[in-house]
């Protein structure tokens, strides 16, 4: 059995991120990374919908060590690939990579201070490694089963139907009539992406979502990286993204009228009064759910033109040839696609015992929003709500090298977040409080929670995390150090 110093469990943009830190953190560390599929890139490598592409820019959801190089800011799903795979090929993590083996349990002892990672391969051999320190960057929805509600009549209809997810290859839109359902993000890509070649596309959406449209290129940092070193200038434009993406989210918290007013101003200039007030007015405020970017405005003139409509209302049934609406209309359709959303999966639905018994971690209290409470030498990377998910994830692996290297320097092999005394009596809040997003709401009950004072918060504030992640002291009363290495083993520094 392959015995390790850390698994990291996803090849995606934070696992190949946790990677790099760990090298240049970490250097003595043997690591290997598992990843359920065949290939690098997560979400930009299952994800295969047309326009596929960021909702975030480039120079904050890149990782820190990187400098995003391309003009586009706002980029497109094989781009992102390109450099998720560039920086595994820069930084030689491919070869730490074991594919095609997801992680079904990880069970930790602390007799042995080790997980040990039972793996399930395609063909249902399994294998099972041991580690000291196990690093979930799994993501946080299923790859397999995209949320998909069932609705009356769907077997009749003759053509494809299908979510995105599980986009079919070669499926042909050229003059066809497509009906896509939802109002997302990934409603609000597809449908301009096809409109050009597709005989009439049409966004059905039962409620309005909030938009707000940029162009793809940021003219300051491309003006930047013409003046200064590729570093330089991805670090302040970096820096000014930040402050930009804390500004907005902030007065949506505290001024939400105003925001509002200013985001409907935009959607009118595009598309006038009687469309946005129909179709592009939310009854929720802004960032209660995540704002849908459209870059350059291509929703709004796909629209305009005439290639694009969008439709508020209720599905009745499916029919043959469409849908029916409870408002009694129909659209026809040749083809639909369900742009419903994602279901939410913790921990990639790993199964984790400690010292033998199962751990309920929906009832545990989570640790500065990435470990829990009395489960030793796990970090959980999972993104923000409300700003670009690398930033999070970078400090995620920061934080776990500074506990890897504390654990070293102090001869021990285990560290374990513990409730305090006057920890007992918090009460149980939800994980991500103040998202109305549906794939939040259906998934929040069975994550872990979070207790109303420090080290309990999930901030989801990246100027907070940065100061508790970089400069906080990690002996903090509730962060047990423990489990001395033994007499005369070997002790890695």
């Amino acid at each position: 059995m392959e015995d390790l110093d850390v698994v990291i469990v996803g090849a995606g943009l934070s696992g190949i991120g946790a990677a790099v830190h760990l090298e240049q953190r970490c250097p003595g560390k043997r690591y290997a990374i598992v990843e359920s599929r065949q290939a690098i890139g997560g979400t930009w490598d299952l994800y295969r919908y047309p326009g596929i592409r960021s909702d975030s820019d480039m120079h904050t959801l890149g990782y820190s060590f990187k400098p995003w190089r391309a003009a586009k800011a706002i980029a497109d799903g094989p781009s992102i690939l390109d450099y998720v795979n560039e920086t595994a090929d820069e930084y030689d993590v491919r070869r730490h990579i074991r594919f095609d083996r997801r992680l079904d349990t990880a069970r930790w002892s602390s007799e042995d201070a080790r997980w040990t990672l039972r793996l399930t391969r395609s063909d249902g051999s399994r294998e099972e490694i041991r580690c000291n320190f196990l690093l979930m960057c799994s993501g946080y929805y299923s790859y397999e089963e995209p949320y998909q509600p069932h609705f009356e009549g769907e077997e009749d209809f003759e053509g494809p139907f299908f979510h995105p997810q599980h986009w079919p290859e070669g499926l042909e839109t050229a003059g066809k009539r497509v009906v896509v359902i939802g109002s997302g993000a990934t409603a609000m890509t597809v449908v301009p992406a096809i409109a050009e070649e597709a005989a009439q596309v049409t966004m059905l959406q039962r409620s309005p979502t909030w938009v707000v449209s940029f162009p793809d290129e940021d003219v300051i940092a491309n003006t930047l990286r013409k003046l200064l070193p590729p570093m330089w200038a991805y670090r302040l434009t970096r820096m000014k993204n930040v402050a930009m993406q804390r500004f907005m989210y902030q007065r949506t918290r505290t001024a939400p009228d105003k925001v509002r007013n200013f985001l409907l101003r935009r959607v009118r200039k595009e598309l006038g009064d009687e469309l946005t007030e129909k179709h592009f007015t939310p009854s929720y405020d802004p960032w209660d759910q995540r704002l849908c970017l459209v870059p350059n405005a291509d929703l709004f003139q796909a629209i305009r033109s005439g290639r694009a409509s969008v439709v508020t209302d209720h599905i009745d049934r499916i029919t043959k040839k469409g849908i029916r609406l409870q408002s009694g209309s129909e659209l026809d359709a040749d083809v639909i696609v369900v742009a419903t959303g994602l279901n939410m999966k913790l921990l990639g639905g790993v199964q984790l015992e400690v010292d033998g018994e199962p751990v309920p971690l929906a009832d545990r209290f989570s640790y500065k929003g990435m470990m829990y409470a009395d489960v030793p030498n796990l970090v959980q990377t999972f993104g923000y709500i409300n700003a670009s998910w690398t930033l999070r994830a970078d400090l995620t692996a920061e934080y776990s090298c500074r506990l890897l290297d504390r654990m070293d320097e102090i001869g021990m092999r285990q560290c374990t977040p513990r409730l305090r005394d006057e920890d007992r009596d918090m009460p149980k809040r939800l994980w991500i409080e103040n998202f109305s997003a549906g794939y939040m709401q259906r998934a929040m009950h069975l994550f872990p929670k979070q207790g109303d004072r420090a080290p309990w918060l999930n901030t989801q504030d990246f100027r907070a995390d940065r100061r508790m992640i970089r400069k906080a002291p990690l002996e903090d009363g509730a962060l047990r150090f423990s489990n001395p290495v033994p007499s005369g083993a070997e002790h890695r520094a």
